[in-house]
């Protein structure tokens, strides 16, 4: 599939093994992916990566790609969501994506441009930390979700975040 970027060739998926296409977006995926394994302790098992969110506003529907998925003791605990751009742009769609991938709120969610990155509380929508050293570790990320009730996201609610989710990711998305 042809995502209007400029296909560098292929290159092998760190998390999955698969051969996908090479573009500059997938390699900043791709040093996530290796921070998450190499330097933030989580086992490949643990992260789910290129995940598809149905969203829809109103009548129109689409999906919307969250990049991984982190699951500890069958939760998801953090969702990251890479796009380039100002990160402060990035905050309101991966908040409404940590509201939709589950049936309740997810904890952490992380935007991130492939510079930089941000780490949000999922049920306020504070940043707690800037920068990729920041990013939870696995060890950090079960202490923080040990004791947490992960309060269930109401049938509303999660119409709302869809179409915000589908505004800043389809309506507002430039088409190349």
């Amino acid at each position: 599939m042809n995502s209007g970027h400029l296909i560098l060739g292929e290159l092998v998926d760190f998390i999955t093994g698969e051969t996908i296409e090479d573009n500059l977006d997938e390699r900043y995926r791709q040093k996530l992916a290796r921070l998450l394994v190499e330097k933030k302790d989580y086992n490949k098992n643990d992260i789910k990566s290129r995940c598809e969110l149905p969203v829809s506003a109103g009548a129109n529907r689409a999906v919307v790609k969250i990049d991984f998925l982190i699951t500890l003791s069958d939760k998801i605990c953090m969702i990251i969501k890479y796009s380039p751009g100002s990160l402060v742009t990035r905050h309101r769609p991966v908040l409404a994506g940590s509201r939709l991938v589950t049936p309740y709120q997810v904890p952490i969610a992380v935007a991130t441009n492939g510079e930089d990155a941000d780490i949000l509380d999922g049920y306020t929508g504070e940043v707690i930390s800037s920068g990729f050293e920041s990013i939870p570790d696995k060890q950090q990320l079960a202490k923080r979700v040990v004791n947490m009730h992960f309060k269930h996201i109401s049938s509303r609610r999660a119409e709302m975040e869809s179409r915000i989710i589908y505004a800043f990711e389809i309506d507002g998305s430039c088409s190349l």
